[in-house]
């Protein structure tokens, strides 16, 4: 139940973790499999079974012990669009400040299983926690992303002796986008997500993120989502994409926010105006969505232990875009 990358590929990947993949546009032998077969991570990939809804599935993370610990351990959140091996730059990070670092793929994404089932944020969450029972974890830091961010506010509300810190990286969800967007069929979804081509997919990422990142950066995830169109089960995979895209608009979690007691810190892109669903929103209310630094500087506010950091000059990716002065604030942050 454990991968292991050749110690040379293996290697590669941390020096350069985010040009290793081939371009999207490069001819490729094989499609990767809806589990990202034949797409490299950064470290071994171990595989925890889980049981959602009945249905037996398999939960990916990888587990990185630094040289020498300070006994504390971080939990990594990827968001929806990005498979966990985006976070190699801040495990090595972490790793190299005393940190055992573990990074989940969810249910429904990167490695892990792909479900029949509707996927759920509370299921998620159990999930991780689950992992964390598996791994002998009593506590740990969460440090999320995007969608993650969602998922990181979901468990430290329902898991609150189990966080110590929560650092929110770019978070979605710190509005209600029902109050927005117009509910839209799962079908409807899944067949404008099909359509959706490499160079459109490229564009949306660098529209909506707002993206400071050389073109050949953004590639592996263009080629993480596209090589896997040529699987036989690629259908299953786009069901799950939608059923995650459902999760975000169905179930908010804006309302919880200001009851987070535990220290948080949110870390937002000063041009990160990222607001799924906007394009299906009436125009006229488009313009509001998305304000997402003022919306957690206001959330930090009202908040009995956290603070909010605006970077300048920043998209989406934080933590690829301004790598320094993320680790300066994280670090800062979670030696507190």
């Amino acid at each position: 139940m454990i991968r292991i990358l050749p110690a040379a590929l293996a290697a590669a990947l941390l020096i350069s973790p985010l040009t290793t993949a081939r371009a999207a546009d490069t001819p490729q032998r094989e499609p990767y499999g809806i589990a990202l077969e034949g797409f490299a991570y950064p470290y071994p990939v171990h595989l925890l079974p889980v049981v959602n809804d009945g249905e037996q599935l398999s939960m990916a993370y990888m587990d990185v012990a630094p040289v020498q610990s300070n006994g504390r351990t971080v939990v990594l959140l990827h968001g929806r669009n990005f498979p966990s091996s985006y976070w190699a730059p801040v495990i090595k990070m972490l790793n190299e400040a005393g940190y055992r670092v573990v990074v989940p793929d969810q249910i429904g994404f990167g490695k892990s299983s792909k479900p029949v089932g509707e996927l759920h944020f509370d299921t998620l969450a159990r999930n991780t926690i689950a992992l964390l029972d598996h791994l002998k974890i009593d506590k740990a830091d969460i440090v999320a992303h995007s969608l993650g961010g969602m998922l990181g506010v979901r468990i430290a509300r329902a898991y609150p002796d189990r966080i110590a810190h929560l650092v929110l990286t770019a978070p979605i969800g710190l509005e209600d986008y029902r109050l927005y967007v117009p509910p839209t069929p799962t079908e409807k979804m899944i067949e404008t997500e099909d359509k959706l081509t490499a160079d459109g997919y490229r564009k949306q990422l660098q529209t909506n993120y707002a993206i400071k990142l050389p073109p050949e950066a953004i590639t592996p995830f263009i080629d993480a989502r596209f090589n896997i169109k040529g699987s036989p089960d690629y259908p299953r995979w786009l069901r799950a994409f939608v059923s995650s895209g459902q999760m975000i608009y169905r179930e908010p979690v804006a309302h919880e926010i200001p009851e987070i007691t535990e220290p948080t810190l949110f870390i937002m892109g000063a041009d990160d105006h990222n607001a799924p669903g906007r394009p299906n929103a009436p125009e006229a209310l488009r313009a509001k969505m998305g304000q997402n630094a003022e919306l957690a500087k206001a959330f930090a506010a009202k908040m009995p232990n956290a603070r909010a950091e605006v970077i300048p000059d920043t998209g989406h990716l934080v933590f690829l875009e301004a790598p320094e002065k993320y680790k300066e604030l994280v670090l800062g942050f979670l030696g507190r």
